[in-house]
């Protein structure tokens, strides 16, 4: 399967409609196989590498809607920088404070044994867990 066949049939998971740029950006995310975190600004920076013209808005629009798609989760640092994430399953994640790079963590070795009651009318819907490091 080539990486934009794989492309477009991740976009049609997502009921997408697989336009110019959405498959671009589709492309330099799961083109490969792998599973991708990015940030809208380091998304534009690749596909101005690949010499592909998709304006930083753009970028961010598509990623939005990957996420309400279900196609990729967005995962939030320090409360203003988001990652985009490709792998949707439930996994922690280790941020590098020093490269400012978000990575997934080990998820056998995370253990949590409650939670917080939801308030009335509420229910959990996921819970993100990102492990900050630095050097010691």
């Amino acid at each position: 399967m080539t990486g934009t066949e794989r492309s477009a049939d991740w976009l049609k998971a997502g009921g997408l409609r697989p336009t110019r740029q959405r498959l671009v950006l589709a492309c330099l995310l799961v083109g490969d196989g792998e599973n991708r975190h990015v940030t809208a600004e380091s998304l534009h920076a690749l596909s101005a590498e690949a010499g592909e013209k998709v304006s930083l808005a753009t970028v961010y629009n598509t990623l939005r809607a990957f996420c309400d798609a279900g196609l990729m989760n967005e995962v939030v640092v320090d409360g203003s920088k988001s990652y985009f994430d490709t792998r949707i399953d439930d996994h922690p994640h280790f941020y590098w404070e020093d490269s400012h790079t978000l990575t997934d963590a080990p998820a056998e070795e995370l253990e949590i044994s409650a939670l917080p009651k939801a308030p009335d009318g509420m229910e959990v819907a996921r819970v993100d867990v990102v492990i900050r490091l630095r050097r010691a």
